[in-house]
Parts: structure tokens; C-alpha cells; sequence
């Protein structure tokens, strides 16, 4: 890892500085427009599901290479009730909160790698990586 950022999620204003965090490295990285509006969504709503979910957490950011190419990779972490039926959590439509059940599916289809632990009272711990092409 060359570079890493992070942000505590306590609040709701912590939701758009990460997400503003986000855009930032992805523009340093030269991630074009839609990729950056890709990976800033995907920001918010690991963001979101911190702050309703687990009520705190962090996310974390990082510049990475690997294979001769940069990436941005996110890791959103908590410790809070974790996801009793991951399985479920990642159909789409799927929704504890009311919401539109976008949130974890539309993660993984925005970013290019996407994987989740999660534990039952340990907490969750999502790690998703967009390569610049």
C-alpha cells in the first residue's frame, strides 16, 4: 500500500467527507468521470450502511497497484450486529431498513472486486477495489 486514508463514521457529515475523500484520490488517480461517480456511490452507500446499521465504523481508502496497475480500494469496517444472512443481504431488493435494497448488490456490481465478512455481534468488514483501465 502506498497510500491510505481514513475517515471515523460517527455521523451523517461523516458520510460526505468520506464520499468527498473518495472523488479526491479517485481524480489523483485519474479515474475518469463515471468511474469516479462509480466509486463515490459506492462509498456512500458502505458509508450509509455503517451509520444505520452499526452506528459507527470507518472506511478506508487506499491507492493501490498490483499487476502493473493502480486501484482504489475501499474497506468499510464496524463493529456492529453483523449480517445475519449475507446471502439474503445481497439480493437485490433486499432491505432491513425500508430502503430500495440497492446497497450491497449495487456495491459489488459498481466496483470491480467485492468481498464481505461479516459475524453475528463482531461486526462487518467489506473490502471492494475499482482498477483503472
Amino acid at each position: 500500500m502506498e497510500f491510505q486514508s481514513s475517515v471515523k463514521i460517527l455521523n451523517e457529515w461523516d458520510i460526505v467527507a468520506v464520499r468527498q475523500l473518495g472523488r479526491n484520490i479517485a481524480k489523483e488517480l485519474n479515474f475518469g468521470t463515471v468511474d469516479q461517480a462509480r466509486i463515490t456511490t459506492a462509498i456512500s452507500e458502505l458509508a450509509r450502511n455503517i451509520f444505520l446499521y452499526a452506528k459507527q465504523g470507518q472506511i478506508t481508502i487506499n491507492k493501490v497497484f498490483d499487476d502493473g496497475k493502480w486501484g482504489l480500494q475501499i474497506i468499510a469496517e464496524d463493529e456492529g450486529p453483523g449480517i445475519q444472512d449475507i446471502r439474503k443481504a445481497m439480493e437485490d431488493g433486499y432491505s432491513t431498513s425500508g430502503g430500495l435494497g440497492a446497497g450491497l448488490p449495487g456495491v459489488k456490481r459498481l466496483m470491480d472486486t467485492f468481498d464481505i465478512d461479516s459475524k453475528p455481534n463482531q461486526g462487518t468488514i467489506i473490502t471492494a477495489t475499482k482498477w483503472l483501465r
